[in-house]
């Protein structure tokens, strides 16, 4: 509740409360010195390293004569040649999949439920570059690492595009305000406002973005979840079957009986709290787990995570709710005691070193554990929890400190 009263620097001096209730998907908020300090987290250099990087989603934004053109990655060094010519940006998502500084700078959001957050784009682009007026249908914030952008905004009613655009260019902005930001200087944009933004001098923005699926997307992908899950008995069946004048038609008989069937299917809030767990801690499907090359024993694993502790994998998306916990779109259903520590795994994305006492279960006692552990570990660290952690760390969803 605290930190929901405090003031954040990072909100403009707001507490979160005020930013929520007077910002948060209504209007747009500029921050300067939202992170005084900051100035990026890669070099061009690094950033266009990573966009040629097999795993890793990219585009390239190129303006030529006044249009755009865009390319998809996967790309190689050679794309990159030539460019000086052209007003360009190269995008880079999911930087927080591949980079622990990218992680830790999302820390800062974690004001906005974990459920809501898509991923941390790096745009980079010299002077000229941009990919035009556009809206997003999520929320956004827009941090300034090295250099200056200007962004110019509308809150413009007027969504029509360019037809056979490659990319979702606005026919009509209309700039209604417009601001340089520079390193650490921060834009908050909720759905739908428009924006360009236009690179003053060779310049990176971090996009930190909150996705807002759609209730079409939702309910798809539950009739989808709901497929494996439900059990209809019986079959059709019509032994009073009677002529019918025009065989082509679909009796009402035959209605009935089947709208009874289908009356069986049955759902209700676990159902849907177990599918948005599962839905939303999906990985992308270009996202792949390695396991680790030389693993650990089970015995060493645990001695290790008791002494040093353990972290989540970049690329892992841990939910929980009630008393299940959901990492990367499979569901822990009632994980009982162990819950409050699996939910901390899931706020902090790691947990110190862990030990055992009548009060809680488990610790954070940095600098207080015996040198030496003894042979026989606590009953509840050699249970269920160690096997589901260690197969997590087999299946590279997690690793030990």
């Amino acid at each position: 509740m605290s930190r929901m009263k405090n003031t954040l620097p990072l909100l403009g001096n707001l507490s979160v409360h005020e930013f929520l209730r007077d910002y948060w998907q209504k209007k747009p908020l500029l921050v300067r010195a939202a992170l005084p300090q900051f100035n990026g987290l890669l070099t061009p250099q690094q950033t266009i390293k990573l966009a040629c990087t097999e795993d890793v989603q990219a585009r390239l934004v190129t303006q030529p004569q006044g249009g755009f053109a865009l390319q998809q990655s996967p790309f190689s060094a050679k794309d990159f040649k030539g460019l000086s010519k052209l007003p360009w940006t190269v995008l880079v998502q999911g930087l927080n999949h591949h980079l622990p500084e990218a992680t830790e700078l999302l820390k800062k959001f974690a004001f906005i439920p974990h459920a809501r957050l898509d991923d941390l784009m790096v745009s980079y682009a010299p002077k000229g570059g941009g990919v035009g007026p556009h809206f997003d249908s999520y929320d956004v914030f827009l941090l300034q690492g090295m250099g200056h952008r200007r962004w110019q905004i509308s809150t413009q009613a007027d969504h029509e595009m360019i037809e056979g655009a490659p990319l979702r260019i606005l026919k009509n902005f209309k700039v209604e305000q417009e601001w340089i930001l520079a390193p650490g200087d921060m834009l908050y944009l909720p759905p739908h406002c428009a924006h360009n933004g236009i690179a003053e001098d060779e310049c990176m923005t971090y996009s930190i973005g909150f996705r807002t699926p759609a209730y079409q997307e939702l309910a798809e992908q539950f009739l989808v979840y709901l497929q494996d899950r439900i059990c209809v008995a019986g079959m059709y069946a019509d032994p009073d079957l009677k002529t019918q004048q025009h065989p082509s038609e679909i009796s009402p008989a035959m209605l009935r009986q089947v709208e009874q069937a289908i009356k069986q299917v049955r759902w209700d809030k676990e159902d849907i709290a177990n599918f948005l767990g599962c839905y939303l801690s999906e990985p992308k499907p270009h996202i792949y787990f390695a396991a680790p090359e030389s693993p650990q024993s089970l015995k060493k694993f645990k001695k290790t995570i008791i002494n040093k502790g353990l972290y989540l994998d970049l690329k892992t998306q841990m939910l929980c709710h009630g008393n299940d916990i959901f990492m990367n779109g499979e569901a822990i259903p009632n994980v009982g005691d162990n819950y409050s520590l699996l939910r901390e795994l899931a706020d902090r994305r790691e947990l110190s070193a862990l030990t055992f006492s009548k009060e809680a279960r488990f610790h954070k006692l940095p600098g207080e554990l015996p040198e030496e552990l003894p042979e026989e570990l606590p009953e509840e660290l050699s249970g269920n929890l160690i096997e589901l952690l260690y197969q997590w760390y087999l299946d590279g969803f997690l690793n030990p400190l």
